[in-house]
């Protein structure tokens, strides 16, 4: 019997039609995204716009509406990657992250927890930031799961964990209520530089002050 590795399975790609519709899609949403005004204190835009080391952008699931433009906007566009499945609904999700400047990593059927893990870690090696996620994909909402801080500790980069402030907003019947903001409306944004070495050698108890950390600074209760 061969030895050889299962080959990953090939990925979902969206085509023709679908492509069109992502297009109108994403310029609609860059369109509203530039309406929002953003605020940010002195100290935060100073921690956020550093871009001299790859980091790991930490955004609540419900938040990623906001990411790219905020992206665009103080850190100089510079892309964050993140793990898409290779479904067809990930192809979709790939399709108009590409468009909103997020690049995906795309898993595949015969990918685990473990090699989407040591993708990401393989990126923020190379020098490119990763988009973290703590609650995703299907929650609980705003629980830190312990998968980012294990792919920060072993890809050694800091982590910027990203609050997000709004005035106006819709939320979705999402799990996790995803929010929308009105056009022209507001948002404040927070954010503060976690070093991994610098967290509780016990995991659960790491996660547990990152959770309060990102609770903290998005404003979101128990």
């Amino acid at each position: 019997m061969s030895s050889d590795p299962k080959p990953k399975a090939a990925a979902y790609e969206i085509q023709g039609w679908q492509r069109v519709g992502l297009w109108v899609l994403g310029t609609l949403i860059r369109i509203w995204s530039r309406t929002i005004r953003i605020r940010m204190a002195p100290e935060d835009r100073q921690v956020f716009s550093q871009t001299d080391v790859p980091v790991a952008l930490v955004i609540w699931h419900n938040r990623l509406f906001l990411s790219a433009e905020s992206i665009r906007r103080f850190r100089g566009g510079k892309p964050f990657h993140g793990i898409v499945s290779a479904s067809k609904d990930g192809a979709w999700l790939v399709g108009f992250f590409e468009l909103m400047g997020i690049k995906a990593i795309r898993g595949s059927s015969s990918w685990g927890a473990r090699e989407a893990a040591n993708a990401m870690i393989k990126t923020a090696r190379s020098g490119l930031d990763i988009g973290i996620t703590p609650d995703g994909p299907r929650g609980p909402i705003y629980e830190f799961k312990p998968g980012g801080l294990i792919i920060t500790r072993r890809a050694k980069v800091p982590m910027l964990l990203v609050g997000m402030q709004f005035n106006r907003v819709k939320q979705l019947r999402s799990w996790d209520r995803f929010i929308v903001p009105w056009p022209f409306s507001s948002m404040t944004m927070k954010c503060q530089k976690v070093m991994p070495e610098d967290l509780p050698k016990d995991r659960h108890e790491a996660t547990a002050e990152l959770e309060r950390r990102m609770r903290e600074v998005n404003g979101t209760r128990q």
